[in-house]
């Protein structure tokens, strides 16, 4: 069970996170208590989207699409405010 996710920052709602997980909650917990090195100069985040994937090579391969240019291009038109 993973979760792929994007987070919004509501200090810059211009900045968003893409990341992967297996415990969501947790996760945007340590996003917000700024564990995490790229994500805690924006804090705090608040959940933008996110998608459950039972199979972990294609939560994996899903991440790795919306980092990619044409991913990005799809969060903006269809995902993010």
């Amino acid at each position: 069970m993973f979760y792929v996710y994007t987070l919004i920052s509501q200090a810059d709602r211009k900045r968003y996170y893409i990341g992967i997980t297996k415990d969501l909650k947790e996760r945007l917990k340590e996003h917000n208590q700024g564990k995490v090195n790229y994500s805690k100069r924006y804090a705090p985040w608040k959940i933008g989207t996110y998608t459950f994937i039972d199979n972990e090579e294609l939560a994996y391969r899903f991440e790795k699409y919306l980092k990619s240019g044409s991913g990005h291009a799809f969060l903006k038109k269809h995902l993010l405010p």
